[in-house]
């Protein structure tokens, strides 16, 4: 059995592309912290106030253009 140690060093922890592209639009645009997870073809993005929620939402279409993705937006408040 392998230790902890060893899965962990074996682990990628890359961030993928869209992610980063997403905070960096959200950090450029707004001057605000998200947090971007994926789960299966969708893009959760979790910020801290409700209307930064909704302009994001306003905005989706041109943030997918701006970070290249066609997986779907999902936008949380956390």
């Amino acid at each position: 059995m392998d230790s902890i140690g060893d899965l962990l060093s074996t682990y990628n922890m890359a961030v993928p592309d869209e992610v980063t592209a997403i905070k960096d639009y959200i950090a450029k645009e707004f001057d605000e912290e998200a947090r971007v997870g994926i789960q299966g073809e969708t893009l959760v993005i979790t910020v801290h106030s409700a209307s930064l929620a909704n302009a994001l939402r306003l905005r989706q279409v041109a943030m997918q253009r701006a970070v290249h993705t066609t997986k779907r937006l999902l936008f949380r408040i956390g």
